[in-house]
């Protein structure tokens, strides 16, 4: 990969013996501090997986039926 104008520069001036300009730079410079505030796409598939189980009311769609002959 070919080097940038501005690369050339901060190697020449760290060669003659000056300050490099990349000490300089915060550390938070190289993180992604955002954080997302809406739900990506595959959370939204993950919610909506299994459309038809809800086991958190206790109704998981089975039932029973008793016939008693008597």
């Amino acid at each position: 990969m070919a080097k940038s104008n501005a690369r050339k520069k901060r190697e020449k001036l760290v060669r003659e013996g000056k300050r490099n300009p990349e000490n300089g730079r915060s550390p938070f410079a190289l993180f992604d501090m955002q954080s997302r505030l809406t739900k990506t796409k595959k959370d939204h598939l993950y919610r909506t997986k299994h459309k038809n189980q809800s086991f958190t009311d206790g109704n998981d769609g089975s039932f029973l039926f008793v016939f008693l002959r008597q």
